[in-house]
Formats: structure tokens, C-alpha cells, sequence
């Protein structure tokens, strides 16, 4: 079917001036604007009749121009404004599309509109810092949550960390700041004191952090940690796809497995174990605990840990055998002081990093 504008349309158009039939005009000539072969008198001429009808009175027609004129090339720039500033209905894609449209254009429409107007100028495909500002000025967690998920967004660590202060508690902002496919270190540090504990495993597996903020991350839920202080507690799916993200990302490391279980994180250990040896977690915690020492030096074999820490592990595997402990914070500090000081007395080579981790931990809980 045709979408050229025919003398048969001028003629229903003087025929029948319904709105209908100026509506399905208006999409007609808003596609020849940038037709091929035009003539430059034949251009200007249809760039005329679609400035005319920008000022018709029925919306459906202006919306038939801002739907069909979106990617022009050579829409004129006050008939874009124009289109711009209208209701949403007509404003929309041309927002969100058209390149004729400046950032001072921008700006200023999103300083003055709200709603589904700011939020469709942050999916554009490219965003520059200046109109980022405005959009998270806004104060607008759609449009900021849009703007923060969108990979053609000019964002620096200045605009990241303003969002992380201005929306910490709205959790879609959060959700999609967090899933950004690149976070800088010191806003991905900042943002593990506001999201949920489903975002900083997110955070954990998919964006890099220090050790130190990996493993608190990790033993940051008080549920987890009860239940985590149960040799035999009951297997947990989502610490063990916790584990496989890690993994996936070169996350899983040593330091990670063994400070987590210096804290006390056994499920942690456990699932780590056994997404590293690919055994069932099942398996894997038989093989943990069992009464001889045979069973756990055969997984850490197989889990392609380092030699040289095994006696480390050993060591904090066996303190967890030997000491029975409830969820109190009182008992699991002393838990914990008594794992540290067997790992930091007993062996030595664990590493300067793990070393300073695990004596601030031993003073903390100490204290």
C-alpha cells in the first residue's frame, strides 16, 4: 500500500476535511519530507503544509506528524519545538527521536514538563552530561531510572554518586543503577549501604570490589548468618547461584572462601565448594564434614584452590566442628574471635591482605 500523498488525498482532503482524513494527510506528507528526488521547491513546499498542520486543532493530526516526523532529517526545528512542547500524546516520540531537537531544547523542556516527557527524553539514544544533569535534577525516579539504564547515557562518577544520594530509597532507581553493565569502585561501594540484599549479590557477582567489602557483602544478612552458623544447616539455592556468578565473573577467589568462613559463613563455604569442585551440594558437605581428614582435602583438591591454603582451611573447618553456637551476638562474636585466632596462630602464610583483613575483623569483634 502506497504512502505517498496522491492528488486523490488533496482531493478527499477538500472533499472531506474530517479528521480522519487530515490525519491520514498529515502521515502521508510528514514520510515525503525526506523522500528521495524531491525537488528543493517541492520540499520547502511540503515543509510548509506540515508547518501549517502542526497547529491543527485535533491532536490525532499533530500526533500522525510527531509519529511519522520523528527521525526527519529535515523537519524544521520551530516545528519541532513546537511538536515537542505539545500534550504528551504528540510530544512523545519526538522527544524521545527526533535529532533536530538541541540540548538547550532539551534541557529546558525537561526543567519545565514532568512525567513521561522527562522519561522519555532519558531513553534517547544518546544523552549528553549536560541534559543528564537535568534529568537527575528532575527528581523524577522514572526518568532517572530510565537515564541509569540507558548504555547511550554520558555518566560520571559526579552524576552516579548524586543518584546514589538523591534516590537511596527508591528501589527501581536502585535496581537499575546497580545493573548498570559498568559501575565505578567508589559508587558501587557507596551503594552497598542503601540496596537490598538481592542487589548486593548483584553487586558482588557483577561488578568489582575490594575483598574486603566482597565477603562483608556476602555475610551482610543477619538470616544468613544464623542459619550460616549451622554446620548442617538446610541448603540454600540462592547463596549457591550467588556462587555461580561469582564464579562466572573470576569472583570465587580464595581470600573471598576463606574470610567468609573465618565469619563464620559456612553455607557460603559450602556452596562455594561445591560450584568450584562441581559437586552436589550435598556432596560437598558430607565431604566437608566429615570426622576424618580425608573428605575435605579430596573437594579442595578437586576445586582447584591453592595448595599453600589448605591448612588454613582445614584449621577453620576444624574450630567450626568443635564449637557449637547459637545466634546470639554475643556467642557469635567469641565465635568468631576464637576462628581468627586459631587461623592467625597456627598458620601463618595466608597473605598480607587476608592477614590485615582478619586482624581488623579480630579487633572489631573483640571490642
Amino acid at each position: 500500500m502506497t504512502t505517498t500523498l496522491s492528488q486523490a488525498d488533496v482531493a478527499r482532503l477538500l472533499t472531506d476535511p474530517s479528521e480522519d482524513a487530515r490525519a491520514d494527510t498529515a502521515a502521508k506528507l510528514a514520510e515525503q519530507v525526506d523522500a528521495d528526488g524531491l525537488t528543493e521547491n517541492e520540499r520547502q513546499l511540503a515543509i510548509d503544509i506540515v508547518r501549517v498542520m502542526a497547529q491543527d486543532a485535533a491532536i490525532r493530526v499533530r500526533e500522525a506528524l510527531s509519529r511519522n516526523l520523528k527521525h526527519s532529517k529535515h523537519l524544521p526545528h520551530d516545528v519541532a519545538e513546537a511538536l515537542a512542547r505539545d500534550v504528551e500524546q504528540v510530544a512523545l516520540p519526538i522527544l524521545e527521536f527526533s535529532s533536530i531537537l538541541t540540548d538547550e531544547d532539551l534541557v529546558a523542556i525537561v526543567r519545565s514538563s514532568s512525567g513521561a516527557k522527562q522519561t522519555a527524553i532519558a531513553r534517547r539514544a544518546a544523552v549528553s552530561a549536560k541534559l543528564a544533569d537535568a534529568l537527575i535534577a528532575s527528581k523524577n525516579p522514572e526518568a532517572v531510572a530510565t537515564l541509569v539504564s540507558n548504555k547511550g547515557a554520558d555518566l560520571n562518577d559526579n552524576h552516579l554518586s548524586k543518584v546514589v544520594d538523591q534516590y537511596k530509597d527508591n528501589a527501581e532507581v536502585q535496581s537499575s543503577l546497580v545493573r548498570r553493565e559498568k559501575l565505578p569502585l567508589t559508587v558501587a561501594e557507596r551503594l552497598v549501604a542503601v540496596v537490598s540484599e538481592t542487589l548486593r549479590d548483584y553487586l558482588v557477582s557483577h561488578h568489582e570490589l575490594p575483598p574486603s567489602v566482597a565477603v562483608d557483602l556476602v555475610l551482610e544478612s543477619r538470616e544468613r548468618a544464623t542459619v550460616s552458623l549451622l554446620p548442617h544447616g538446610g541448603e540454600s539455592m540462592d547463596v549457591i547461584q550467588l556462587c555461580r556468578h561469582l564464579k562466572l565473573h573470576g569472583r570465587l577467589t580464595p581470600s573471598l572462601l576463606l574470610r567468609a568462613l573465618c565469619m563464620g559463613d559456612v553455607a557460603f563455604f559450602e556452596a562455594a565448594m561445591s560450584v568450584l569442585a562441581r559437586t552436589p551440594i550435598v556432596n560437598a558437605r558430607m565431604l566437608i564434614h566429615d570426622d576424618g581428614t580425608l573428605g575435605l582435602k579430596s573437594l579442595y583438591l578437586r576445586s582447584g584452590l591453592p595448595e599453600r591454603l589448605y591448612p588454613a582451611f582445614r584449621v577453620a573447618v576444624d574450630v567450626v566442628r568443635e564449637n557449637e553456637v547459637d545466634a546470639r551476638d554475643e556467642d557469635r562474636r567469641r565465635y568468631i574471635c576464637r576462628m581468627i585466632e586459631r587461623i592467625l596462630t597456627q598458620f601463618e602464610d595466608i597473605g598480607q591482605d587476608n592477614l590485615d583483613y582478619l586482624l581488623t575483623k579480630l579487633n572489631h569483634y573483640a571490642a
